[in-house]
């Protein structure tokens, strides 16, 4: 029988851009297309009027497309039109060029490239995406329509998304700060002394006032990386002296429009397709960030023309998202989304998804930007959504995964078989935050509504909460936890949530892209023959009792 899947949504943050276009090549072959007339031709120069191979020429908003002969030459034919045509033009190091309307049968038609900075600028301003900001290049003017708020436009997208409230979160501020969501403080961590160790850090007391851990608890007088990833745009010039707390103006706009499109190409290990160690956030992205007098900005398509606009194919790519969620903590792996992706079939450049096909699902919309301030209709499976779906998506994740059980009565046995697959997701379920979690509940009750005894199988750990199960507290019952438990070298806290301390994986059951884990439970035999199976899946972003701690919801 197959069950319907419940996920409870507890606490917790996640990372997370863009779309790509599909490919129409032409063949630069005007002999037919000159005698009917059906054609345009033309050349792509440079600013110094030189010819440009291998540029990208295009019909605007279309996968049509041809790219330029060694003399810089184009010529798109049999053109079933007799309207006029926008025509752009890019090459690698280039802005977008052209974007005028040409009449079918234009001949001598110049595209003029202009090449953009090869360097990063470290002293640009970062450019706000509200209009309050008052600049004519606010990504609100253009990319939210205030006569029609709802329009799945990038902004009012990505104003909805995590990413946007990346400084603000208050499971991240309250772990940063060691609080609960009421602003009381833990004390600060405690230290005794060895001879022969030295220093190390204590248990916190739990019988005095503690509202959960903290980094500033124990990394007083730092700042942390965390701001590489939370508040990149602060952190860009400074990622180990930021603090994400204090952090104002556009740097609290969270991982926002100028940052995201000012990523030229992500720095990664050539021998494995992973960010560097201690390289997380900005520490791994490269930019291009443009000189006094020149703005910049780096997309997915090729077309975006007239400005000074430029693709750039790491846009659409995976490997855009890894410096975020990939990184680990004195040698220990903490955060591999990417790394689980890269790993299983997904990752395969054929058959594969990337994590924009996923997280960032194309088709709500066939324009990105106003119409009136020069938008162009395109394919909607073009143009990838800015609300990146994570785990503030119920239907996400009730998708997640596909869940399937078998029940049956032998003698005074009954047996229960659950088998979990995972075959909607591209990394580990659950993935990223060492503090997620799913919880497997298998309960049975006779007729009468009498629970029946467990005779084999396996219990929820002690981390799934002990207290009563109707507040939620599931430590006990029959089912089973998956999660990757940390454990804190020294205080040997477990699980953890501080993992910018020592720590070491205990266990991982997690369950990676298309594996299946099959559990099997006995229980007594009803007296009666009949029996009622109700079996769930929970999802949690945080363990129980660090969620008490800090008054999550």
């Amino acid at each position: 029988m197959m069950n319907r899947i419940i996920f409870v949504i507890a606490v917790g943050w996640i990372l997370g851009l863009s779309g790509c276009q599909p490919l129409n090549i032409q063949q630069n072959d005007p002999t037919s297309a000159v005698a009917t007339g059906n054609f345009i031709s033309g050349t792509v120069l440079d600013e110094a009027f030189l010819p440009i191979k291998n540029a990208v020429v295009r019909i605007k908003t279309t996968d049509w497309f041809v790219l330029t002969d060694n003399n810089g030459k184009f010529v798109f034919s049999d053109i079933q039109s007799e309207e006029l045509v926008i025509i752009t033009a890019w090459a690698e190091g280039y802005y977008i060029g052209g974007g005028n309307e040409f009449a079918v049968g234009a001949t001598d038609v110049k595209l003029i490239l202009k090449k953009h900075a090869e360097d990063d600028n470290p002293d640009y301003q970062w450019l706000s995406a509200f209009a309050r900001d008052g600049k004519d290049g606010n990504c609100e003017n253009c990319h939210f329509n205030p006569d029609n708020p709802e329009a799945a436009l990038p902004f009012i997208e990505w104003k909805k998304d995590a990413h946007a409230l990346s400084v603000h979160n208050m499971r991240f501020l309250t772990m940063y700060l060691g609080q609960d969501v009421h602003g009381n403080q833990s004390p600060q961590r405690k230290y005794g002394f060895n001879r022969d160790y030295g220093r190390f850090p204590l248990r916190p007391d739990l019988n005095q006032p503690y509202f959960g851990p903290g980094y500033k608890l124990d990394f007083p007088e730092t700042a942390g990386n965390c701001a590489a990833c939370h508040a990149p745009a602060a952190a860009v010039n400074a990622a180990y002296e930021t603090n994400p707390t204090l952090v104002t103006g556009v740097g609290a706009e969270g991982v926002a429009c100028d940052f995201c499109h000012k990523v030229w190409d992500v720095r990664l290990d050539l021998s494995t397709g992973l960010p560097q160690p201690n390289m997380p956030g900005v520490l791994s992205f490269e930019f291009r960030r443009p000189h006094d007098g020149h703005q910049f900005f780096a997309g997915p398509f090729d077309d975006v023309a007239p400005g000074e606009d430029t693709f750039t194919p790491i846009q659409q790519q995976s490997q855009f998202c890894a410096p975020c969620h990939f990184g680990g903590f004195w040698d220990t792996q903490i955060y591999n989304s990417f790394g689980e992706w890269l790993e299983s079939p997904y990752s395969n450049a054929e058959t594969g998804k990337t994590c924009q096909d996923c997280h960032m699902p194309a088709g709500k919309n066939d324009h990105f930007a106003r119409l009136d301030k020069g938008g162009g209709i395109r394919d909607p499976q073009v143009i990838f959504s800015h609300q990146m779906t994570g785990v503030s998506d119920a239907e996400l994740l009730q998708n997640a995964v596909t869940m399937t059980t078998k029940a049956e009565i032998e003698g005074a046995r009954l047996i229960v078989d659950v088998q979990i697959t995972n075959d909607q997701t591209g990394h580990h379920v659950p993935t990223d935050s060492p503090l997620r979690q799913l919880i497997l509940l298998v309960n049975v009750t006779d007729g009468s509504g009498q629970s029946l005894s467990l005779l084999e199988g396996e219990t929820i750990p002690e981390w799934g909460g002990v207290g009563d199960p109707n507040l939620g507290y599931y430590a006990g019952l029959p089912g089973k936890g998956f999660a990757k438990i940390l454990s804190e070298l020294w205080t040997e806290v477990e699980p953890t949530g501080s993992y910018w301390n020592p720590t070491r994986i205990v266990s991982d059951n997690r369950i990676p892209a298309f594996d299946s884990d099959t559990s099997t439970f006995v229980f007594t035999a009803p007296t009666n023959g009949s029996a009622n199976i109700n079996i769930t899946l929970l999802f949690r972003r945080a363990f129980k009792e660090l969620i008490d701690q800090k008054g999550w919801d």
